[in-house]
């Protein structure tokens, strides 16, 4: 691929979006229809708005409180700490007087710049960086360039969800000895109390030596209400000088520090007195470090724009040191209430699996933290082992809302967790892990399974009253998904016991040997026990060639595959469609694997910057398990990378016409480098 200055127009949904030839930015000129890219940084979320220094929200990772008194844990707002009002010559900067409007992700810094022209005044720019190196903190970075004398007043602000209690909102200068710290800060309550919160932000000025209060401009501080918070100052600016200055803040909570007011505190002293180059260049270093694992896509720029914003969203989502995992729609909204399902497994892991090692562990560290929990939840329910919950918080409990089925039926997460913790084994070759945190759990899974199965009388054994993978058909028996998931969670186990030198419990492989598989009569596999050719919501039966191996014979991998990709329902989720491109990437139909990985994606994207959706009709991006799907067809399908006992091995990669080559980088842990042309 070219790296040149060229400005490719693509059409998105009817948009005119502008694309950077490098693949790297995606920006925006005003659209009707807009949904914002989010910036993260594993901890916190920032969203923009399409409205001049306006964010939509701030999400925090990790962090619950019951979304009603009788309601389910839901992940928390942050306190806004990322908006800004600009006034110039009295007269605030709204979107109804700006001109040359542009928005930019530049996914290589992670950084979101939005620049305009404010009447014939002044052109404005600033970014938007959600600090990499300085986790619980936001970084506002602003540029004026007068193009005539002007004044100039800015206020930053602190805004306050109603859904807290009990704000108490605060303007200090913070000093030691002849270096003062000017703090706007918020502390309240979460919506029933769980937690505190605290948050401080501050200006900084990047031509001043801003520790000294007299070179300072004046502070003026604002209380419009104990939500509302804010602080200003005011600056006359001549014509052809420009003008920078910086907005940061930080948000902390009780679930990760015993006193988040005063480390907010601290997060934003440390910001106020690092040089701004050095904090920037540490944040985009540790990105250009998560950047090593990268997919290259040469001779169709929009493919490659696409797989690097779900990459980007995964990397965004996410930390290595962190020993958390990643929400369906990630840190972009309160969607599925943040909570962990499935999605990280199945669908996210596999990807972050090649790409980096640190937030793979992270990922299944996060199940390892939690197996106290889950062994409690088996015996509860009856069971032996350990039964992980379909939904999970911080606590490692069931947070499904008890009136979906799903929270009760859906198993099979049990056996995804453990597939996951295996193949980070074979990976990895961690042995160390694998003996402390790895097998200790899928034992634990094993016995679940042992416990959870159910014999007949012809000796075989099924698994009664789960929903599937298709959640269109509920407490249904010998659900193909979860019993082939079961069988392989069983045979792992097996595996990694003989690796250890520990003694298997021989009933699991006497289980996971005789499970059924049901078929209908010419041999096309059977979804569950009661299926009769129904519309589903999402792959089920197909996922036992990929990602599970279990059906593995041409003839019946292309009878299931022709048989189930009519019945996937438009309502269902993006992910679908990736697992039918894998499977036909492996088989070598190139034309088949690529039509279903742009259909995978494409239905799914979201005006004006490609996020996305969950599915076509909806509307709740930034869907990770989306992109975790569509990041498998290319790195799995494809890419031909397969994942066996001894680690990761290259097979029989394909490339699409579409494509002149698609390089993969940083595979694995010694960093590989495939390239397929």
């Amino acid at each position: 691929m070219k790296n040149t200055c060229c400005i490719l127009f693509t059409l998105l949904m009817g948009v005119s979006i502008l694309a950077q030839e490098d693949g790297w930015s995606i920006s925006s000129k005003k659209v009707e229809k807009y949904t914002g890219i989010v910036t993260a940084n594993g901890r916190i979320g920032i969203l923009p708005e399409d409205k001049p220094f306006q964010t939509k929200s701030i999400i925090l990772n990790n962090v619950y409180d019951k979304e009603s008194p009788l309601g389910v844990s839901r992940i928390l707002l942050g306190m806004n700490f990322a908006n800004l009002e600009v006034e110039i010559d009295g007269e605030k900067v709204t979107e109804e007087h700006v001109s040359n409007w542009q928005q930019t992700l530049n996914m290589k810094t992670a950084g979101f710049t939005t620049s305009f022209t404010f009447k014939d005044k002044a052109k404005v720019s600033y970014t938007i960086y959600a600090l990499r190196n300085v986790q619980y903190s936001g970084y506002i970075d602003v540029q004026i360039e007068p193009l005539k004398n002007i004044d100039v007043k800015a206020t930053g602000i602190i805004s306050t969800p109603d859904e807290y209690h009990s704000p108490n909102s605060t303007f200090r200068v913070l000093q030691d000895l002849e270096t003062t710290m000017p703090i706007l800060q918020t502390v309240a309550e979460s919506r029933l109390g769980k937690h505190l919160v605290g948050t401080s932000a501050t200006f900084i000025w990047h031509a001043i030596n801003s520790t000294r209060e007299h070179q300072r401009p004046q502070l003026v501080h604002e209380q419009v209400s104990a939500y509302d918070n804010r602080l200003s100052f005011e600056k006359t600016l001549k014509k052809g000088e420009a003008f920078e200055f910086a907005w940061t803040g930080a948000v902390c909570s009780t679930q990760d520090f015993d006193d988040p007011q005063t480390e907010s505190e601290r997060f934003v002293i440390f910001n106020l007195l690092t040089p701004r180059a050095d904090l920037l260049d540490q944040h985009k270093k540790l990105w250009e470090e998560l950047w090593e694992g990268d997919i290259v896509i040469e001779g169709n720029l929009q493919d490659q724009l696409d797989v690097r914003l779900a990459l980007y969203h995964l990397y965004a989502f996410s930390r290595g040191d962190s020993d958390l995992s990643i929400a369906p729609m990630g840190l972009s909204s309160q969607n599925y209430n943040g909570h962990i399902f499935w999605d990280t497994e199945l669908w996210m892991f596999p990807p972050l699996l090649m790409l980096n090692q640190d937030i793979a562990r992270s990922l299944v560290n996060y199940r390892s933290d939690r197996l106290g929990k889950a062994k409690e939840k088996a015996i509860n329910f009856g069971y032996k082992g350990a039964m992980f919950p379909w939904e999970s918080d911080d606590t490692g409990e069931e947070a499904t809302p008890a009136w979906a089925l799903t929270g009760t039926f859906e198993h099979h997460i049990t056996a995804d967790v453990s597939i996951a913790f295996w193949n980070y084994y074979r990976v990895s070759q961690n042995l160390d892990w694998l003996k402390s945190k790895g097998y200790p759990l899928m034992k634990e899974v094993a016995d679940y399974w042992v416990s959870r199965s159910t014999k007949n009388d012809d000796g075989s054994y099924s698994i009664k009253n789960v929903v599937g993978a298709n959640e269109f058909a509920p407490n249904v028996d010998d659900n193909a998904f979860t019993n082939g998931s079961a069988i392989t969670a069983l045979q792992f186990a097996t595996k990694a016991a003989g690796v250890l030198g520990e003694t298997a419990n021989p009933k699991w492989n006497q289980v996971a040997s005789k499970i059924r598989i049901l078929k209908f009569p010419d041999g096309t596999t059977k979804e569950h026990a009661t299926y009769e050719g129904e519309i589903i919501k999402q792959a089920d039966v197909n996922l036992l060639t990929y990602p599970l191996n279990v059906v593995s014979d041409d003839a019946t991998v292309l009878k299931d595959l022709k048989y189930y990709e009519p019945k996937l329902s438009p309502e269902g989720p993006a992910m679908g469609q990736s697992v039918f491109a894998v499977i036909y990437a492996r088989l070598g139909n190139t034309k088949e694997a690529y039509r279903l990985f742009r259909r995978s994606f494409e239905p799914n994207k979201r005006p004006p910057f490609g996020a996305l959706a969950e599915a076509a009709t909806s509307d709740n991006p930034y869907f990770a398990t989306g992109a975790g799907g569509m990041l498998q067809v290319v790195l799995f399908g494809f890419g031909g990378l397969n994942i066996t006992n001894e680690g990761i091995i290259q097979k029989n990669p394909v490339l699409p016409k579409e494509w002149k080559s698609l390089t993969l980088k940083g595979i694995g842990p010694k960093k590989d480098t495939y390239r397929i042309e």
